[in-house]
């Protein structure tokens, strides 16, 4: 067994494709996915399913690590932005050399803030400094990085 992908559901994949990309250095996996069908309404559960979308590679996994699986369906359900303490999924984490440039980064492509910079010494692990923030969709992100 081993993990695959993680997916967000996106109202412009490819802005948010580009974020990942930009920020991150995710990098994408041709091809571009366009599906729809019945056998991806009955597998979803999503009556008369179709989206168009992406993969993107994670960083730091080689070229078969997980990926980031980024779509758009044609028709896509509201969400509110969620907070950290929302029941469900909760945030994807980045671990990155300078939180303070990668914050930069993210509000510079288009997220936002959700939490401050924060610095704490766990005994026996080392200093964590961190900060959650948001895509440009709403969905938190956690920087974060270990000394």
């Amino acid at each position: 067994m081993r993990y695959a992908h993680t997916n967000i559901i996106a109202t412009n994949w490819r802005v948010l494709a580009a974020f990942y990309s930009d920020v991150f250095g995710c990098e994408p996996v041709p091809p571009e996915r366009r599906q729809s069908g019945s056998w991806l309404s009955r597998g979803t559960g999503v009556p008369n399913a179709a989206l168009e979308g992406a993969h993107l590679r994670l960083p730091g996994h080689g070229d078969s690590g997980p990926t980031l699986e980024i779509y758009s369906y044609e028709m896509v359900d509201p969400l509110e932005p969620g907070s950290a303490n929302r029941r469900g999924l909760g945030h994807l984490a980045f671990e990155v050399t300078s939180v303070e440039e990668a914050a930069a980064a993210v509000c510079q492509h288009g997220g936002s803030l959700a939490g401050e910079v924060t610095r704490r010494h766990i005994d026996g692990v080392g200093e964590l400094v961190f900060v959650y923030a948001r895509d440009p969709e709403g969905n938190l992100i956690e920087l974060q990085s270990w000394s």
